[in-house]
């Protein structure tokens, strides 16, 4: 049995993750680029491409890092400095911001390829897994349940952390990060019960004990900031958010798909 889950889960999940690749090829990587110029400063929110005396007058107005850096004061990455299209303070660091250390774009978009083959590798692992548990119960999986598979799993691993925590662009302001993974770990395991509750349980009880078990991570909710600031237009957020959830939901219920035809010995 080990064989046969590694296989399917090898299989499944790199042919899911390339079709993720090739989605966030077409729909999602020019929204992060363009997000790490405004990261960087090369672009400002409300002012377009920022160019030499814009970004002075920017930053002698605002009392940016840079102004400071002209004065021989320290810098630090303020929240003020963020809004003006500085590296905020714990964010995330983009080799984009340092001129002649940007990675070509082979080996940007090689190591993306890498990146999803092997995410969805683990997700196939997680779900193969799941298969199994479910037959060792006596409940079989078909193919033709396969999609239904992939939507409980995108379900859990991605829709619902996502109703707390969206996805982010790069240079958006956070909660701590310790906290963000608290919930959205318990978010995961609170689901995935839920879900099998309802899928697996018998009697009018289940129905309360998996919708409670679905609701409760979003009664308790997510960690937020105090304050919402950031150097991206919201627009940009939140068009990032939208293309990388479809995306998530095509590759998952393409690794569905692909899993319970492995899993069951069916050709694709």
């Amino acid at each position: 049995m080990i064989q046969r889950m590694l296989a399917s889960a090898l299989f499944a999940g790199f042919g899911a993750g390339l079709l993720a690749a090739l989605l966030h090829f077409a729909f999602v990587q020019e929204k992060i680029l363009l997000a790490e110029e405004y990261e960087s400063g090369v672009r400002v929110h409300f002012g377009g491409v920022a160019d030499a005396d814009a970004h002075h007058n920017m930053t002698h107005d605002h009392g940016t890092a840079e102004t400071a850096a002209s004065e021989g004061e320290a810098t630090t990455a303020t929240t003020e400095s963020a809004a003006e299209g500085a590296e905020p303070a714990g964010g995330h660091q983009h080799e984009h911001g340092a001129p002649g250390e940007e990675p070509s774009p082979l080996k940007r978009n090689t190591m993306t390829v890498l990146f999803f083959g092997l995410t969805y590798v683990s997700y196939g692992l997680l779900l193969v897994a799941a298969f199994a548990a479910a037959e060792q119960a006596g409940h079989k999986v078909e193919p033709s349940q396969g999609l239904l598979w992939g939507l409980a799993g995108f379900a859990a691993l991605q829709l619902a952390p996502a109703l707390g925590l969206a996805p982010e662009l790069p240079g958006t302001p956070a909660a701590d990060l310790t906290l963000r993974q608290i919930w959205w770990w318990g978010t995961v395991i609170a689901t995935v019960c839920g879900l099998v509750t309802l899928a697996f349980g018998k009697g009018p009880l289940r129905w309360v004990v998996g919708i409670a078990l679905l609701a409760a991570p979003h009664i308790i909710g997510a960690p937020e900031l105090g304050d919402y600031f950031g150097v991206a237009p919201p627009e940009l957020a939140s068009e990032f958010a939208a293309r990388s959830m479809g995306v998530a939901l095509i590759a998952w219920l393409s690794l569905g798909w692909f899993a319970s035809r492995l899993w069951t010995g069916k050709n694709l």
